[in-house]
């Protein structure tokens, strides 16, 4: 019997509510918009709403309705793939990180959908420069998920089970 992975499960929920109420806040709580001022919060850290009509780092910007539903349809296939991949999986840790990639891939895509856009606000920066392009907690969680997988595959591997003293290879 398939054990629900409810530790996946939670993460993804905490993440698209924190996610969705964070991009409320900044786009009418703040009342932030592409023309005004960024809001400083500390010296190296801004909210400033910037609309990302294409995917991680600028890339292929979805101009078009189609460009935009492919971009939707593309998204929503690696969701459900993480699902089942997460669905899969025994590791508590994994299921988190596969928690976080889905809560935040979900918050997109209800984004882009809603919008024809990925609301993002999160503007880290050391004076003038600045090592992140704006971002969001969807985007941010989505990379810690994937940080977390990739450390546990290369650095912390499962130890394998002991084997019996009756057993001979």
């Amino acid at each position: 019997m398939r054990r629900v992975p409810i530790v996946g499960l939670a993460a993804a929920a905490l993440l698209f509510v924190l996610d969705q109420l964070a991009k409320l806040g900044v786009t009418r709580g703040i009342a932030l918009d592409e023309f005004t001022p960024p809001y400083r919060i500390t010296g190296f850290f801004n909210l400033r709403l910037v609309a990302n009509h294409g995917v991680s780092l600028g890339l292929f910007q979805a101009d078009s309705h189609g460009a935009r539903l492919f971009l939707i349809a593309l998204t929503g296939a690696i969701a459900v793939a993480v699902a089942v991949w997460m669905a899969r999986e025994r590791n508590r840790i994994d299921q988190a990180a596969l928690g976080l990639i889905l809560g935040g891939a979900i918050g997109n895509i209800l984004d882009r959908v809603r919008l024809g856009y990925v609301v993002d606000y999160a503007d880290f920066h050391l004076g003038e420069w600045r090592p992140f392009l704006v971002f969001n907690l969807a985007d941010a969680a989505i990379s810690i998920g994937v940080i977390l997988l990739l450390v546990r595959a290369l650095l912390m591997r499962d130890k394998p089970p002991r084997a019996t003293e009756n057993s001979h290879a």
